[in-house]
């Protein structure tokens, strides 16, 4: 028994629908899965009823977007079966909208350089509120400006932080998003430490028992990486989680629902995490 913790679908800046995901994660030979969107769990009620009609179990799950406020780097934290999830949804409102100006902002730029037109990006946006760089490309792709999703072209214009038209978004404290997960009875697991560079953060969080897992198994982690929070996770009783981070082709690399997994133990952990004495909260 095996699952994937961490996959996105096109209600955030997945290419496949929420049932094309689930379907796939059980030809994988996957017993459980996580649909974890960003900034958003508006589609966790029907992967849970195509859950059940594939007979795949479904974690409740999000990805949210949030930064470290001593050292500016971008943090993302796992959201796994919060009790109350209405407590998070001013939150995800609030990320959403400056996401929502950022993609605006970043397709007019875009809008100044080629041809293209809304109309043909939000060809691509079926299911997301939010227009995505992914987007943008994949229109310019139809225009023959581009033959791929993320070479020369999207270097340009999006690569962080020179790309001519990239547009950042403003993103919460990743301790307000602690607090807010917790006060939703949710499980916080900082998800993928290495890719931001949040190794540092990774260990004064768990020593100050901030939050309650990090992904151990994800394709960004190294073997060293890996080794590091293993240990991290052992000193401080931490859950261990994995996912492949699937978002279909708008990964960027060769990256199939499962190629990370979460095994039996470490699901078990997590769905019998209930006590959440000594958590600590910390707003900036």
């Amino acid at each position: 028994m095996k699952g994937d913790l961490h996959c996105h679908t096109r209600i955030s800046d997945g290419s496949m629908g929420i049932e094309e995901v689930i379907a796939y994660a059980k030809r994988a030979g996957l017993s459980f899965l996580a649909v974890t969107d960003h900034d958003t769990m508006s589609g966790v009620m029907r992967a849970k009823i195509l859950g059940k009609r594939y007979g795949v179990e479904i974690v409740p799950g999000c990805e949210i977007s949030s930064i470290d406020p001593d050292t500016g780097r971008k943090v993302h934290m796992l959201c796994y079966l919060p009790k109350f999830p209405e407590r998070l949804e001013r939150l995800f409102i609030r990320i959403q909208e400056e996401r929502k100006n950022a993609g605006s902002e970043m397709l007019k730029k875009v809008m100044r350089i080629y041809p293209v037109t809304l109309e043909h990006v939000l060809r691509y946006t079926a299911g997301s509120k939010i227009i995505y760089r992914v987007h943008v490309m994949n229109a310019l792709m139809d225009l023959g400006y581009a033959d791929s999703l993320f070479g020369r072209v999207y270097h340009e214009l999006f690569h962080e932080p020179d790309g001519s038209c990239y547009t950042d978004f403003t993103r919460p404290s990743v301790y307000e998003v602690l607090d807010l997960i917790h006060e939703a009875e949710g499980i916080a697991v900082l998800a993928h430490p290495a890719t931001y560079d949040s190794m540092a953060f990774m260990a004064k969080a768990a020593k100050e028992r901030l939050i309650d897992g990090v992904e151990l198994w994800h394709p960004d982690n190294s073997e060293a990486v890996s080794a590091t929070i293993a240990e991290t996770a052992k000193e401080y009783g931490l859950l261990v989680t994995g996912g492949s981070d699937f978002h279909g082709m708008y990964r960027g690399i060769p990256n199939p629902i499962g190629v990370c997994h979460t095994p039996e133990y470490a699901l078990d952990a997590l769905l019998s995490h209930k006590d959440k004495t000594g958590i600590k909260t910390r707003i900036e």
